[in-house]
Formats: structure tokens, sequence, C-alpha cells
């Protein structure tokens, strides 16, 4: 099981002339085991914060948060996280990126080289194995960063934003190539993007944030089966719905 329980969670940073910022406040959500779900909202809304959050890597002034029924008190490779600027290590090749986490687990060579090769070639990456980061393309190192993520086999797979440097060619295959690898796997994803038609397309459901302090403003359910038709008058009244949503609450502040 792997459902992520949000509990009245709040976020403030210090600030140096004492007062302080608060990017997050009173988020409440509950999300299920294996369920997709995109986080939007008005630009510092504080989507990635409460991401950061879910991951460990930030700690919440306010509420809690738990996974599987226990608290995130700080990073966990049951939380992978796949990060916007691909985070690999330039000299090491493609395998050994992939193979990182279980090698800081003490997992024996060639057992961590099975598992890396496994979602490398989930991935479509297997010619690559013994490539360099930079002998690829922007998509290919996400896809390497994705294959990283799961080689550590986690509950919950933590996204930030990762397919807004690509193209929109390269970006609409790798969602594409992400419904397949969660389809395969039915990892519970929790994927922040300011692409609120990458977000209608993923989906099970979208959570819209409102602007700072960000609290959950509206919760969206995506009816329709996979795979979705972008250009269907269905897609492009959710997609209106929910960018008059975000516009309006921008326009309010």
């Amino acid at each position: 099981m792997s459902g992520v329980r949000i509990a009245n969670v709040g976020k403030a940073f210090p600030k140096e002339d004492g007062t302080v910022t608060q990017a997050l406040e009173g988020v409440n959500l509950e999300i299920g085991d294996t369920e997709f779900i995109c986080l939007v909202g008005p630009s510092g809304c504080g989507k990635t914060t409460l991401l950061r959050i879910i991951a460990g890597l930030e700690t919440a002034t306010t509420g809690s948060v738990t996974v599987d029924d226990r608290a995130v008190t700080g990073p966990d490779p049951k939380r992978g996280m796949v990060f916007q600027e691909y985070s690999l290590f330039p000299w090491r090749r493609v395998i050994d990126n992939v193979a990182f986490g279980l090698e800081m687990k003490g997992v024996p060579r060639e057992e961590r080289w099975r598992t890396a090769d496994h979602y490398l070639d989930m991935v479509g990456l297997s010619q690559f194995r013994d490539a360099y980061p930079f002998e690829l393309s922007g998509g290919m190192r996400q896809r390497v960063a994705i294959a990283r993520a799961l080689a550590n086999d986690p509950d919950v797979l933590l996204m930030d934003e990762p397919f807004g440097a690509l193209d929109a060619q390269t970006r609409n295959r790798m969602q594409k190539e992400l419904l397949f690898l969660w389809e395969q796997t039915k990892k519970t994803i929790v994927f922040v993007t300011h692409s609120v038609d990458e977000a209608v397309y993923l989906s099970d459901r979208i959570i819209v944030l409102s602007p700072r302090p960000g609290s959950v403003q509206e919760i969206i359910v995506i009816p329709w089966s996979r795979p979705r038709d972008r250009t269907s008058a269905e897609f492009a009244e959710v997609r209106r719905k929910v960018l008059r949503m975000i516009d309006e609450s921008e326009n309010a502040q």
C-alpha cells in the first residue's frame, strides 16, 4: 500500500528581516494507492514545496504527511523523486547512474546492474547502458532519471515538472511513455506541472492549488479511460475549466 495523507500542512519560510513567507497553509489531501495525481496552480503557489515535503526534503511548519500510515520525517527510498534538471552524474555511465541508489544501499554490483538493466529496458534505453549523459538527448536523459527512480522500487514516485524543459513533441512522447510505465508498475504518482493540458492528459485527479499561501482550491476528477484524445470537446472543456479557475484565483489576489 502506498496511499499518501496530507493533513493540515503549512509551510513558512523565514526572511532576513524577521518576517516569514507563508508558502502553504492548511493543505488537506488524500491520495489513493496507485493513483496518478497532478498538482497545478499559479506560479509560486507552493506546488514544488508540497512535493518536497512529501519527499521529506522539506519539513512542514504545521501538519503532517503520512505514506502507508507512516509519518514522513525525512527522505526515504520508498519515495522516489524525479526533478526537471535530470540530476544525472555526468562522469557515470547510464547503467551506473540508474544503479546509484542501489549502490548506496550496498547492493552487490552484478545484482544492481541486473536491476538497472531491467528498468533501462523498460524505458527503451538498453542499447545506451554504457553511454554517458552528454551523449543523450534531453528526453533520453529524463528517461534515465525515471529509470533511476524506479530502480529503487519506490512506493510513491514524485515528479517535479519532469518534462518542462523538453520540446513539445518530445514532451508528448514522454507523457505517453510515462503512462505506459505507470500501467506496468502501478506506482502512486504525484506530478507537478504548469501545463494544464499535461495534467488533463495524465492524471486521475487534478489538484488545483490556490495562490500563495497555497491550499487545495479544487479537486477535479478526470473520468475518462486512457489513452485520451487531446482534440476532443470533453478534453478541451476540462482544460478551459482548470485554466479559468487558475486565472480567476490569480486575478483575485
